[in-house]
């Protein structure tokens, strides 16, 4: 009866030690994705007619006017491999002008830093590039 009892704590025991090792593994892996994602980004705008570039920093979640255009990153993520960094982000941007109706989104999409044609922003005067995500 006492062996049976040794025999099942050290059960428990081994049990518990194992949740605890792959729960801290597993935790360590969130820590690591967690590091690609960051909270500010840089873009660059292009104003079409007086052929000006700005570059700007914008807050994960904040609003940021430039002139007409409200612009929010909603994400970011920096790619995992450094020989060929590709930086995607969630942008919505409305154009001030269009009183309309305020939440028509003129861009509302992923972006891609290293293939800025597959989600084209397209505007009569602006073009926009996401350069660094931190």
């Amino acid at each position: 009866m006492i062996i049976k009892s040794i025999n099942l704590g050290k059960n428990k025991f081994f049990f518990l030690l194992l949740i605890l090792l792959l729960q801290s593994q597993v935790s360590k892996v969130y820590a690591e994705d967690e590091t690609y994602y960051g909270k500010i980004v840089d873009v660059k705008i292009l104003d079409k007619l007086s052929s000006k570039n700005k570059l700007i920093k914008i807050n994960i979640g904040e609003d940021y006017i430039f002139k007409n255009l409200s612009l929010k990153v909603l994400k970011c993520k920096n790619s995992k491999f450094d020989d060929n960094p590709e930086i995607t982000s969630y942008l919505q941007v409305r154009d001030l002008n269009n009183k309309d109706n305020n939440e028509v989104f003129i861009f509302n999409g992923w972006t891609f830093s290293s293939s800025p044609s597959i989600q084209v922003f397209d505007h009569p005067i602006y073009d926009l590039w996401i350069l660094k995500c931190y």
